[in-house]
């Protein structure tokens, strides 16, 4: 690399020689695959197939790196899961990266290699992309915005409208690991663990469930995590849903976490997990799909949707039988986590 800064100055901003090297020297460099070309406003895409899927997103995680991944593979995962859980196989995306004054340029081309890794992974192609550089303290060193592309590929219709009583729900592996991982690396409790971000892309399975009948929606657990995916679905569905608590997979490391803090599992963001809800007698058949993968090894059956009481439309069978409400996310519990 021969950018000379070693961090970002509004400079690198002004549309003249140095912020033609920082695009030429670490976005290009790291993001350079046939189709980005920094010289044109505009980029041509093949698009095969009959539909097309489009998404966007925006990531202010902090702290940018953490175990298990950074800002840059985050953006990434977070916007091609989009694209995976609603039944495509992404193709391009597009980058935004806001930086901030001051912004260290080693840190900076670790987070675009992770991107760019994270993308060459799966086969996607960073098409487009622009930078602006924001004045010290307007940011949080680096924000990235994301759109997304994909052709849609599930053999059939995917939507909450698509789910009836006596569905079953799913979850690829354990929930919680991103939010806990995040967590410990901020060090704002003085606690340190070795948990790692689940941070990776659910496209293997997705895929996966292509050839099985009975796949009525996908999502993956974000923002909220499986709670509120929960009460999107029965809210939208009209259904009330039942979970079970000893089914859900949870690392014990993660619940220690949890217990010490006072968090709860079910609300913790994941960023590599996919929530899937299939007619009854589809569930075994993705379960055993999803267990022969790397990433699907924990894959567990943990509720079933019933008729809808708006009362209490996510309840919770603990492990001595009781049931408890899981009331709607109010309040932020771990802020950019994503």
């Amino acid at each position: 690399m021969t950018l000379q800064d070693s961090h970002i100055s509004l400079a690198h901003g002004n549309g003249g020689r140095y912020m033609r090297e920082l695009i030429e020297e670490v976005f290009a460099r790291h993001l350079s695959n046939g189709t980005l070309d920094t010289s044109a406003d505009s980029v041509a895409l093949s698009l095969p197939g009959q539909q097309i899927m489009f998404t966007t997103d925006g990531f202010t995680v902090q702290p940018l790196e953490f175990p298990g991944g950074s800002i840059g593979s985050l953006a990434v995962h977070g916007t091609t899961n989009d694209l995976a859980v609603s039944g495509a196989d992404p193709l391009y995306l597009s980058l935004n990266a806001f930086i901030e004054e001051g912004f260290d340029v080693a840190q900076l081309e670790r987070i675009v290699a992770d991107l760019g890794r994270a993308a060459a992974e799966i086969g996607v192609s960073v098409a487009a992309g622009d930078t602006k550089v924001l004045p010290r303290g307007h940011g949080g060193g680096i924000y990235l915005a994301t759109t997304g592309i994909g052709v849609f590929r599930h053999p059939g219709k995917l939507a909450m409208g698509e789910i009836r009583e006596g569905d079953k729900m799913l979850v690829s592996g354990t929930i919680g690991d991103h939010g806990i991982s995040v967590m410990l690396a901020r060090e704002q409790f003085g606690l340190r663990g070795d948990i790692l971000s689940d941070a990776a892309s659910v496209l293997p399975l997705t895929q996966a469930l292509r050839g099985i009948a009975g796949i009525r929606f996908m999502r993956d657990p974000t923002r909220g995590g499986l709670v509120s995916v929960a009460h999107e679905i029965t809210r939208t569905a009209g259904l009330a849903l039942t979970l079970n608590a000893p089914a859900i997979p949870v690392r014990p490391a993660v619940h220690t976490v949890c217990d010490m803090l006072g968090y709860d599992p079910y609300y913790l963001a994941s960023e590599g997990r996919v929530v899937a809800v299939v007619a009854p007698d589809a569930a075994e058949e993705v379960l055993a799909a999803w267990q022969d993968l790397p990433d699907g090894r924990d894959a567990a059956l943990i509720g079933e949707f019933r008729a809808g009481d708006a009362g209490t439309p996510v309840t919770l069978m603990t492990e001595v039988g009781g049931l408890r409400m899981l009331e709607e996310l109010e309040d932020d519990p771990l802020p950019r986590i994503c």
